[in-house]
């Protein structure tokens, strides 16, 4: 509801009065007993002083809020109405705070620390980390996790290592946040920090050695070497993980079996799809999807098709990737016909 409301402001006004707007709109959602103006929405903090912050000296509450609390539906949407104008987040944050008396949780911090980092405001979200520990709202592994992700998407590895350190400050230095440093390495391409982390050349370097590199980690990095198109160090990786003797399950195959179709060797992405079948394992669509288009590829669109057939019957749901990659194969093969009648059944698929 509130999206569609400033969608349909924002088309006739500028981002200034647009705030202005908005703001009267939730004056009347929050109005409680003796009405109040809102400040002035095109004021801004001063970001230009060296010892100024967005969100120093911020009041923890305001004695001359005459306002309801606002519900944090509405702030978690009105922040990603925000998502691209990071000034405009925060002014609508702290706007909240200290004239509604909202009192802001985890996920609207975090939501805004998102903002705050895809526009590399680091130093306004480390304020508000801070901030957030002074109110007894303890900082989560989401809050770390986004950070991580801002930090590394910004190619700045060190500062999202330091950042791990830190975590040890807010009792979060554990195997989940390690997971999820990991995850952001590998997420932008940083694999041979990330494998740096996990398996240190010098021997000697024991700093994270207390971290478990499980099944979790390695599927982290392979998936990273199959980001980066290195297929021989996927395959090297691979081997590896044997020797480490680390358990592979549906996800490692996943990868795997998709490094081998994109690397153009689709007999060997079926021939591990049918060692996961010996050992038990259960496939899920994504799976399936990527065994569809490796046995159409190998075998013929024909026993792909069948296979999809076995998938349904196994309880597992075709996605729109599933029907593209059929409908791609019987293309590829002057199927048209038949590609057809597969896109008027996806049609008729209330599950896609």
């Amino acid at each position: 509801m509130l999206s569609s409301v400033i969608s349909r402001y924002s088309t006739f006004l500028p981002s200034s009065l647009l705030l202005a707007q908005f703001e009267k709109l939730l004056h009347h959602h929050c109005y409680h007993s003796t009405p109040s103006e809102p400040p002035n929405p095109t004021s801004f903090p001063n970001f230009d002083h060296p010892n100024s912050s967005p969100l120093r000296n911020l009041p923890t509450s305001s004695t001359s809020a005459s306002f309801e609390p606002l519900n944090s539906t509405i702030v978690l949407e009105t922040l990603s109405c925000y998502n691209n104008d990071w000034r405009r987040a925060l002014e609508f944050f702290n706007w909240a705070e200290t004239q509604c008396g909202f009192h802001h949780t985890i996920q609207t911090c975090n939501q805004l620390i998102d903002i705050l980092g895809k526009f590399f405001e680091f130093d306004a979200a480390w304020d508000l980390i801070e901030k957030m520990r002074s109110l007894s709202l303890a900082p989560d592994h989401t809050t770390f996790r986004v950070l991580f992700k801002c930090y590394v998407s910004a190619h700045l590895v060190k500062e999202a290592i330091d950042s791990f350190d830190k975590t040890e400050e807010f009792y979060l230095k554990d195997q989940v946040s390690f997971s999820n440093l990991i995850d952001a390495l590998c997420e932008y391409k940083h694999v041979i920090e990330a494998e740096d982390l996990c398996f240190p050349k010098d021997k000697n370097d024991a700093k994270y050695s207390c971290f478990k590199v499980d099944t979790k980690i390695c599927n982290l990095l392979l998936r990273g070497w199959f980001k980066m198109s290195w297929w021989g160090k996927c395959r090297q990786f691979w081997e590896e993980m044997d020797t480490m003797g680390v358990q592979k399950d549906l996800y490692s195959y996943s990868i795997y079996m998709d490094v081998q179709c994109k690397s153009g060797n689709a007999c060997k992405a079926v021939k591990f799809y049918k060692e996961m079948k010996k050992k038990g394992i259960a496939l899920d669509v994504i799976a399936y999807n990527t065994v569809i288009r490796a046995i159409g590829i190998s075998d013929g669109v024909d026993v792909a098709a069948k296979l999809c057939h076995e998938m349904i019957e196994l309880g597992c749901k075709p996605n729109v990737s599933t029907y593209n990659t059929l409908i791609k194969l019987m293309c590829e093969n002057g199927r048209y016909k038949d590609a057809y009648n597969v896109l008027y059944q996806m049609a008729r698929n209330p599950y896609v």
